[in-house]
């Protein structure tokens, strides 16, 4: 009996890392990442090493079942180790480890929105060749051939995700026709980023079977479009429970005195988005706000109402490292 395993790994690209993946024979059935063997790659050709000592190690963590191949094959999420084991310098999954391990008791959750956008070429899937659509407003969890474009693409991928076994909670259309999002969580930090970057290699990988591009730039269209974010709720035990108001209030007053350390984990080009129109704040400013889309952090209508629940952290870039954002978000609120 063979097993296709597809060892998934984040390269050195700088300033956005990048995915890569190749695929291992198995001569058994898996149930777990600790039953995988460790497996080398070329580091020199994916910026992780180089030619005269080029030889880097991948550490299966996780695995998932592989919706594509379907059978036993499955899909491996792995960590980037140097030749003698220990944490590669691009491996920013070993820090949340700690950081997750360190504050295992603050229970936190995580919900990630994640919005990208499709490209057919150098337009934006559906956009008229060297034109626009029209005016942003229509498009936004839209319906009809005039408004939504993608939509075959965004089920495959919802489907496959699922069965995978990721924990996505919704999909909408977006603000800018060609734009969508779905949602991962809530979940703990390893299981949300882990998830989050098999999702995102899920994407890029069924986009291929129709010749598009998917894209997590966060303002892939310049003007006065919507850029593309990764809003992240977060959430604690004691905010969860009666009275936790107080516990978010007094996180967001923590997140206000490390703003630009946020910012600079909050994914590349993210100023271009961050500018203080289409719903964001200025990335030189942060506020917080009961039910303010336009703030830095939002705490939702329902959690003000209730006196509990979590806030929304609406700042980080659609092409941000959910290792290095849930790390920093507990590390600020948690200490």
């Amino acid at each position: 009996m063979k097993v296709m395993a597809e060892y998934i790994w984040m390269d050195g690209h700088l300033p956005t890392q990048k995915l890569r993946s190749k695929t291992k024979i198995l001569n058994k059935k898996v149930s777990s990442a600790s039953e995988l063997p460790d497996w080398g790659f070329d580091g020199s050709s994916t910026n992780q090493a180089e030619g005269n000592f080029s030889d880097c190690l991948l550490k299966p963590v996780w695995i998932c079942k592989d919706p594509i191949r379907g059978h036993d094959n499955i899909l491996v999420m792995c960590e980037v180790m140097n030749s003698d084991g220990s944490v590669h310098s691009s491996n920013t999954r070993a820090h949340l480890r700690l950081i997750a391990d360190k504050f295992s008791k603050e229970e936190a959750w995580f919900g990630i929105e994640q919005e990208y956008t499709f490209f057919e070429g150098r337009n934006p899937l559906g956009w008229p060749e060297g034109g626009y659509p029209a005016p942003q407003g229509p498009f936004y969890c839209g319906v009809g051939a005039d408004e939504v474009f993608g939509r075959e693409i965004v089920e495959d991928h919802l489907d496959l995700c699922l069965e995978a076994g990721l924990e996505l909670s919704g999909i909408n259309a977006e603000v800018m026709p060609g734009q969508w999002e779905y949602q991962v969580g809530p979940l703990g930090p390893l299981e949300v980023a882990d998830q989050m970057w098999i999702s995102r290699w899920l994407l890029y990988r069924v986009s291929e079977d129709y010749g598009v591009s998917a894209t997590l730039h966060p303002k892939p269209v310049k003007g006065d479009w919507n850029g593309a974010g990764a809003h992240i709720n977060f959430s604690t035990k004691k905010m969860r429970e009666k009275g936790g108001i107080k516990v978010i209030e007094n996180a967001c007053e923590k997140l206000s005195k490390k703003h630009d350390e946020h910012i600079a984990l909050y994914g590349a080009h993210n100023e271009q988005r961050l500018t203080g129109n289409h719903e964001t704040c200025s990335i030189r400013e942060f506020r917080y706000g009961v039910s303010d889309r336009g703030a830095s952090i939002r705490i939702p209508m329902q959690t003000a109402n209730d006196g509990y629940g979590y806030l929304e952290d609406r700042r980080p870039s659609a092409n941000m490292d959910p290792y290095q954002a849930c790390a920093i978000l507990i590390e600020t609120t948690c200490r």
